[in-house]
């Protein structure tokens, strides 16, 4: 019998990962603060719970895919939390990209309760979670993630077990530094072909291919083309997350220019009422 999964967080990303594991045959509850999000999910055959604590209690292993960390804190740790209902035996992976010291602390506290914890934060937006071909970055016990690898393996096709607590959430943070100066370059190179009237679906043919290709050139530059704005990662997410590696990096006495004038960039456009949009909209901060 397959186990009961429990998911927690149903946004842009959450919601077509508990459909896959739906289509693959896992029964699946869910919460989310705004129920009329998992409506849909409800009338496709998963159940729903009224809080994580509910959840933590009716599923054998429980994921978690919400904003920020203190949603996360909140989530675990808070009243009517997963802490407060979960039992001996049971997995929770937390697929937030938060910071490696809160995946530290929830790690601690399942080994408490004698649970198991990984830290799974994944990179591939809207499109690797619809595809389930996400990259997902595991930090916490190798054996505990070789149990659940299976199931991840449902939501991703590059699953690499990092180390220790806190190493899933160390990768992702190098993913988001490669991915701010890399929107940048993207942006930058459009904003130059329009400027030099050149056909921009041409210049995209040409580089897109040879040295300047990226996933977010190939994937992200496209939707720009059409005007499309829409998220498959938020401005702001990418915000927080930009802040939590500059936090880090500056415990670790490292600087990161190419980091901190991403940051920068993404506030100003924050500040114009952008951060809804998804991290394509940067191409607007040269208007």
């Amino acid at each position: 019998m397959r186990e009961k999964i429990g998911f927690i967080g149903i946004g842009v990303m959450g919601k077509s990962m508990v459909r896959n594991l739906m289509k693959e045959g896992f029964p699946v509850v869910v919460y989310t603060r705004t129920k009329e999000k998992a409506a849909d999910l409800v009338n496709e055959g998963a159940g729903w719970k009224d809080s994580p604590k509910d959840v933590a209690e009716s599923a054998d292993i429980i994921i978690t895919m919400v904003g920020y960390p203190y949603d996360v804190e909140n989530v675990y740790f808070g009243e009517g939390g997963i802490f407060s209902g979960v039992s001996k035996g049971k997995t929770v992976i937390d697929m937030t990209t938060s910071t490696p010291t809160l995946a530290k602390k929830i790690f601690t506290e399942a080994r408490k309760l004698e649970i198991a914890a990984l830290d799974a934060p994944v990179s591939g937006g809207d499109i690797g979670a619809k595809n389930g071909t996400l990259s997902i970055m595991v930090g916490g016990n190798e054996q505990d993630f070789n149990k659940v690898q299976p199931i991840l393996s449902v939501l991703g096709n590059n699953i690499v077990f990092q180390g220790e607590a806190g190493a899933g959430q160390h990768t992702k943070m190098c993913n988001q530094i490669a991915i701010a100066s890399n929107m940048i370059g993207v942006t930058e190179a459009l904003v130059y072909a329009r400027k030099a009237g050149l056909d921009p679906e041409k210049m995209l043919t040409s580089i897109s291919t040879g040295a300047a290709g990226s996933w977010s050139l190939s994937n992200l530059i496209p939707r720009v083309l059409k005007e499309d704005y829409t998220p498959g990662f938020f401005i702001k997410h990418f915000i927080k997350d930009m802040g939590i590696a500059l936090d880090e990096a500056k415990r670790m006495e490292l600087e990161l220019p190419g980091l901190e004038l991403a940051e920068r960039m993404y506030k100003t456009l924050a500040k114009k009422g952008e951060e809804n949009s998804g991290t394509q909209a940067l191409v607007k901060y040269w208007e």
